[in-house]
């Protein structure tokens, strides 16, 4: 099951923690991005470029995810779209969106979203720290070991 990075907004430091666990548990990773990314050399992980323009890169995700496969991304409305069709989501900030919590997440954005076009003015996320870090691997490493016995399971 492959990983999908909405990659125009991933941190590098989240990038390079997911370029090494799909190294060293040999899972495709698709790093998808309307710019040219730089990756490493490897046979599980591609970047891919779409065109420049509003939501192609997630449209380009939404159509190929599957069932069971892994988002790492911050749009809301791209999780949303990617767990009703079965697949998780991990945002930057290592939180785990589940058919059991995407819809509480998707109506604060759109209550944010609303008072931000009436003029109210909200503070924007705050920075990427030690603990966001921490989190997000350890909300990966639990995604990577479900998918060892996933695999053991078929063997």
């Amino acid at each position: 099951m492959p990983i999908w990075v909405d990659a125009d907004s991933c941190p590098k430091v989240l990038k390079e923690m997911l370029f090494k666990a799909a190294e060293r548990k040999q899972v495709p990773l698709y790093l998808v991005a309307n710019h040219s990314l730089q990756i490493p050399r490897s046979p599980y992980i591609r970047a891919v470029q779409v065109e420049h323009g509003f939501d192609v890169a997630d449209r380009y995700i939404e159509e190929r995810i599957a069932p069971g496969d892994l988002l790492i991304s911050n749009d809301i409305p791209l999780a949303a779209a990617v767990v009703a069709k079965g697949a998780l989501c991990i945002t930057s900030k290592g939180r785990l969106l589940t058919p059991d919590n995407i819809s509480d997440r998707l109506t604060m954005r759109n209550l944010q979203e609303e008072l931000r076009s009436g003029g109210v003015q909200l503070s924007g996320p705050s920075p990427l720290g030690q603990q966001d870090k921490q989190q997000f691997a350890n909300q990966l490493d639990q995604w990577l070991q479900k998918q060892v016995k996933v695999e053991k399971e078929i063997d």
